[in-house]
């Protein structure tokens, strides 16, 4: 995102701060007034709809159990939001907590000295879960707050899938076309992308690497962003395969991801497409572009397929480990802040808002969505998981990794430009 988000990220999420210096949009604010030391400012993906309100009512919510601090939420567009924090942070301008992707953006933060470990009591601990900090945390250190898991997969229509006479959902990559040839036989859009958005579509190249390319392989580039293995080069020659099949909608180069009817979202959302690649906030904004603004009955999710021969582990999960931060000059009320965004009662609502997988396991109990049920258990049997590429090896590499794969989709580029134009953008820094 997006991701979490991406999305879309990433996870969706917000408190707010009217930063004219970073150029965001007006957000919405709690209703308290604010100003002085008892004011906290938050940045979050959530722009409208049940997440925005999630963060609202939180901030309420706090208020009234602390009369004396403000919250203040800040709607910033998923695909705007990582230069425009970025701008912030190094104008000593940022929020005082701000959704944070992780990886190789999180350790520049940190290099930088622009963010704050976090404090973190036994209590906040178990709410949160050691496996869960372990993917904020850079020498010992946790420098985010997660807010749920995030296992990416293929969210599908069941209804669509029935039409077609596909029995269930493909768990190879042959079984995949098929499904995609019989989706194309109802007059159905089998594969619905926002490649204009260009992370979406670089998701399916991040999947097909994960599957191609051992753990190992990808732990190092992520230390040493050098990406000599054929498997990177592999993972492109299979997305190849797949847009030969001519799986995507039709306009999918310039569809957004999660803006409107026309965008991926949206065309599962109408049953216009039958399955989509996305993160676990998925599910929020499919339910928030139905006509009845419900989510969808017949949502389905399914892990992305084994691949033959490919040196990962046909479970492992992409997905992706961030959370919120706090900006260095944040004060002790925003770590409080974020401590009681993690209990039960708030991540019980938090998952309701967002259709997803609160971190907080006593609150896992409101996990009653078949979609959610299916990722939770398929997290669970992963050999391990894997954040989105994009995050992991920092925002040059990453960007250039997304264009690259938005040039082979658009047949202006091969598998091999994709390696190319990463390790040129590796070599830059």
């Amino acid at each position: 995102m997006t991701r979490m988000t991406r999305s879309a990220t990433a996870v969706a999420i917000g408190l707010c701060l009217a930063l004219a210096t970073a150029g965001c949009a007006g957000g919405e604010d709690d209703g308290a007034s604010g100003g002085g030391k008892g004011t906290v400012t938050l940045w979050t993906n959530a722009m409208e709809g049940r997440g925005l309100v999630f963060w609202q009512n939180a901030a309420k919510e706090y208020k009234a159990q602390h009369p004396d601090v403000t919250i203040k939420i800040q709607s910033v567009q998923n695909e705007d939001l990582d230069g425009k924090l970025q701008n912030a942070l190094n104008s000593g301008s940022a929020p005082d907590i701000f959704l944070q992707r992780g990886g190789g953006k999180m350790q520049a933060m940190v290099e930088a000295g622009q963010i704050q470990a976090l404090e973190l009591s036994g209590a906040d601990r178990e709410n949160v879960g050691e496996a869960a900090l372990e993917g904020v945390s850079i020498d010992g250190k946790v420098y985010a707050m997660p807010m749920d898991t995030q296992p990416e997969g293929i969210y599908y229509s069941k209804d669509l899938f029935k039409k077609a006479g596909i029995t269930a959902p493909p768990t190879t990559t042959d079984e995949l076309e098929d499904a995609v040839a019989k989706l194309k036989a109802i007059n159905v859009a089998p594969i619905a992308v926002g490649a204009k958005d260009a992370w979406p579509a670089a998701h399916w190249y991040y999947n097909f690497a994960l599957r191609e390319c051992s753990q190992e392989t990808m732990q190092e580039a992520a230390k040493s962003l050098t990406f000599e293995d054929p498997c990177w080069t592999k993972a492109g020659e299979d997305l190849a395969d797949l847009l030969a099949s001519d799986p995507f909608q039709k306009g999918f180069l310039t569809a957004t991801s999660q803006q409107g009817a026309g965008s991926s979202a949206g065309l599962i959302a109408n049953h216009k497409a039958g399955m989509e690649l996305m993160g676990n906030w998925n599910p929020g904004v499919i339910a928030d572009l139905t006509p009845d603004k419900k989510q969808l009955p017949d949502l389905g999710w399914f892990p992305f397929p084994a691949v033959p021969g490919g040196k990962g582990e046909p479970t492992a999960i992409m997905g992706g480990a961030g959370g919120y931060s706090l900006s260095k000059n944040a004060p002790k009320e925003a770590l409080d802040f974020l401590r009681f965004t993690v209990t039960k009662e708030q991540q019980e609502a938090y998952a309701e808002a967002f259709d997803t997988i609160p971190v907080n396991k006593a609150a896992q109990g409101v996990v009653t969505e078949p979609y959610n049920i299916s990722a939770l258990q398929a997290f669970n049997k992963a050999a391990y998981s894997m954040q989105f590429l994009d995050t992991v090896y920092g925002q040059n590499v990453g960007n250039a990794m997304n264009i690259a794969v938005v040039n082979l989709l658009a047949g202006k580029g091969s598998a091999a430009d994709i390696v190319k134009d990463v390790k040129a953008a590796a070599e830059k820094g």
